[in-house]
């Protein structure tokens, strides 16, 4: 990219009004908060499926398929039934998007930095991966305790009613390590879906502008570029779902069989199991869920007059004004 490119880019995101300084430690707080709303809002609306997809993983045998599952939820618990562990997926995921979306726009930064301009565009998938690993590992550390009550309550009726009685028990029973037992299969889950889920939206947000649309990210209205967030969130979300269902079994099934190991998990559910179980529901669940957050994420960045997600152009153009002063002052 040239530096009329660059100064293309300046220009519009001075016209674009921005309230705050890009790469500050108010557009980190904003990233993660935004994250934190986006993350925990859509994850409690869809606690009914979760319930469902959780169970399916548990206890195939009784629970065969989406319609015959719900079913059975409805008639043995009721509507609270479809609803419990609401607590632990709102609390939760904010806690994990708040460090997801936050940290990978800070480490996003950081890595371009260290690369500098020219080796930013060279090597931007490495970034990408990087970055979203690096947020990834942190984030799973806020949601694990979390998610060790969930699936508990979920799949065990008489266990608790939510997070209020349920850290309680799981302190009683197996202390601090109980919350965090489930870490390594969450991180064998999250990762390499968070690696996938960043790198591939970035790639279709590069491929829609570059080859669809044949027009930059800053030439188009906000509305074309969160419809351009949409399409991609939804890509990047079926990706990373595909790659993560076995962990995602895996972690079900430890959580559901007290002082079962991972291997002991991976031989009971098998190579076949670990890669199709619950697999329609999770798409079905994961794809919109990852686009509404995506979408809420940047609808908020929006509406404080930030740019959408996607690129490192703003990254490198920042970078490179930044170099240029510093020569200049030392000129």
């Amino acid at each position: 990219m040239d530096h009329r490119t660059d100064s293309v880019w300046t220009t519009r995101l001075r016209n674009q009004k921005i309230e705050m300084e890009i790469f500050t430690a108010k557009y980190y707080a904003a990233c993660a908060a935004g994250g934190m709303v986006s993350a925990g809002s859509v994850h409690f609306l869809i606690t009914p499926f979760d319930m469902l997809k959780v169970n399916m993983q548990a206890n195939p045998v009784k629970y065969r398929n989406i319609w015959s599952g719900l079913g059975t939820v409805w008639r043995e618990q009721g509507l609270p039934g479809l609803w419990r562990g609401w607590g632990g997926k709102l609390l939760g995921y904010s806690a994990q998007g708040a460090c997801k979306f936050g940290l990978y726009e800070y480490f996003k930064k950081s890595y371009c930095d260290l690369a500098g301009p020219a080796s930013s565009y060279n090597y931007k998938t490495l970034i990408y991966l990087t970055a979203s690993s690096s947020a990834q590992v942190i984030a799973d550390c806020a949601l694990c305790p979390f998610e060790a009550v969930k699936v508990r309550v979920q799949t065990q009726p008489g266990f608790g009613r939510g997070l209020a009685d349920g850290f309680p028990k799981v302190y009683r029973a197996e202390g601090v390590r109980g919350f965090y037992k489930g870490l390594t299969p969450l991180w064998g889950r999250n990762v390499p879906f968070s690696m996938l889920l960043f790198s591939s939206f970035e790639h279709s947000v590069d491929f829609i502008y570059n080859r669809l649309l044949q027009r930059r990210k800053n030439e188009c209205s906000r509305g074309v570029q969160l419809g351009v967030t949409c399409v991609a969130g939804y890509v990047s979300g079926v990706a990373g779902t595909i790659v993560s269902n076995p962990a995602d079994n895996i972690i079900t099934h430890m959580y559901n069989n007290k002082g079962t190991t991972f291997t002991q998990a991976f031989k009971s559910i098998g190579w076949v199991g670990l890669f199709t179980r619950s697999l329609p529901l999770r798409i079905m669940l994961v794809g919109p869920i990852v686009t509404s957050q995506w979408f809420v994420y940047d609808l908020l960045k929006v509406s404080i007059g930030l740019p959408t997600s996607g690129g490192i152009d703003h990254h490198v153009t920042q970078l490179r004004s930044g170099n240029e002063a510093e020569n200049r002052s030392v000129e």
